[in-house]
């Protein structure tokens, strides 16, 4: 006979209490008696026989138990993961968007998905610049300027310059850096010299934002990297756009910078569109996996210039193809005179008509590396900040 112990009886206890909340309408409340009771067998085999006489029978009565449980704690993350999912920004779930503006009389030539959220990517950059640019033009920095490295600069993911902690660059080599290699560590060595820190200077980032009337804008970093909560639309970076060709057009012509050497490299610029499409003089690039690869671009005909903003290519290829067709048919459309309505994403018979989204516009952006697919278990890394240092 066993003599009841006060452990035992306690046990006694647990278990019932379990049976009951398992049978019940409330089977979710047990799961903390069940795993009590499992991990007792785990450790002291020999109570539990006490209680119940035979291991066999725990067995036989708590597995049931534990299973139904389990099947109810399932469910209850089941419902949480897609709450979840119908609360996450839709920059997660879709990727591309695009606009076209005639920057003469600031209408909207073309427009899909304008006012999406989408992430930036190392669109981003183009603030970072316009911040920098302010500040030169202000005299708060200047053009001889030396800017200090620090660690946390140092250590940020590529596209990178590779800085080192204590090293400098020079205003004109920080610039260069961010328009061509789009260089991660660059932009936090500005970030920490005009805002003390990059989280604040992202805050000034936004307020700048905000007062251009980029309502939907939020910046986290000042570099585009990876960051839930760091969102813009296609019309935001537009007018981002817009306001560095009138507001900083002395420095505009950095963006046409074809490569840029530091140290013994030497990086190209990533926008191709530059020299390869008639009359397009800048801006930049950007990729990350959930963005895709973006891409804001301006151009120049016949004194007529327009913008051109791109989220969420595939490729970096498809996405230069598709910003082509669409200044091509922006320029037909000027020749017409038939802006499609701002307001509007039905067909409309321009020459926009003939271009079609991207195939496969909202699938994982497909990571490019010297030029080629990048295959995972290569041993190979795909710069996150850009398109790599020799993208497509």
């Amino acid at each position: 006979m066993v003599v009841p112990t006060p452990k035992t009886e306690q046990l006694q206890q647990k278990l019932c209490n379990a049976q009951k909340l398992g049978s019940g309408r409330r089977p979710s409340l047990a799961i903390g008696h069940c795993i009590y009771l499992w991990l007792t067998i785990a450790r002291d085999s020999n109570v539990v026989l006490r209680v119940l006489g035979d291991r066999e029978e725990i067995c036989l009565l708590a597995f049931p138990l534990f299973l139904k449980t389990f099947r109810s704690l399932c469910v209850g993350l089941g419902l949480l993961l897609i709450c979840g999912v119908g609360l996450m920004p839709k920059a997660m779930a879709e990727k591309y968007a695009s606009i076209v503006v005639d920057i003469e009389t600031g209408e909207v030539l073309h427009a899909r998905h304008a006012d999406a959220l989408r992430y930036p990517a190392s669109l981003t950059k183009a603030m970072t610049l316009y911040m920098l640019f302010d500040a030169l033009k202000s005299g708060e920095v200047q053009a001889t300027e030396l800017f200090p490295v620090s660690r946390f600069a140092a250590a940020q993911a590529p596209s990178s310059l590779r800085l080192e902690a204590g090293d400098t660059i020079s205003v004109r080599d920080a610039i260069l850096a961010l328009i061509t290699k789009s260089a991660n560590d660059v932009s936090v060595v500005v970030a920490e010299r005009l805002g003390g820190s990059e989280r604040a200077f992202a805050a000034l980032m936004t307020a700048k934002a905000r007062e251009m009337g980029m309502t939907q804008t939020t910046f986290r970093n000042a570099s585009g990297l990876p960051n839930a909560r760091q969102l813009s639309t296609a019309r935001d970076m537009a007018i981002l756009a817009e306001r560095l060709l009138e507001d900083h057009a002395e420095y505009y012509g950095y963006f046409a910078t074809t490569d840029f050497s530091w140290g013994d490299a030497n990086y190209e610029n990533h926008n191709r569109l530059i020299g390869n499409v008639l009359g397009v003089d800048g801006i930049k690039t950007g990729y990350t996996r959930a963005s895709g690869f973006n891409l804001m671009a301006s151009a120049k005909r016949n004194g007529r210039r327009i913008v051109t903003i791109m989220f969420g290519g595939s490729t970096s290829r498809s996405r230069d193809e598709h910003v082509a067709e669409l200044i091509e048919a922006a320029y037909a459309s000027l020749a017409q005179d038939q802006p499609v309505p701002e307001d509007s994403e039905a067909p409309v018979q321009t020459a926009f008509n003939q271009i079609r989204v991207p195939v496969g516009p909202n699938e994982a952006a497909a990571p490019m590396l010297n030029g080629q697919i990048f295959q995972p278990g290569s041993g190979a890394g795909l710069a996150q900040g850009d398109e790599g240092s020799t993208g497509p």
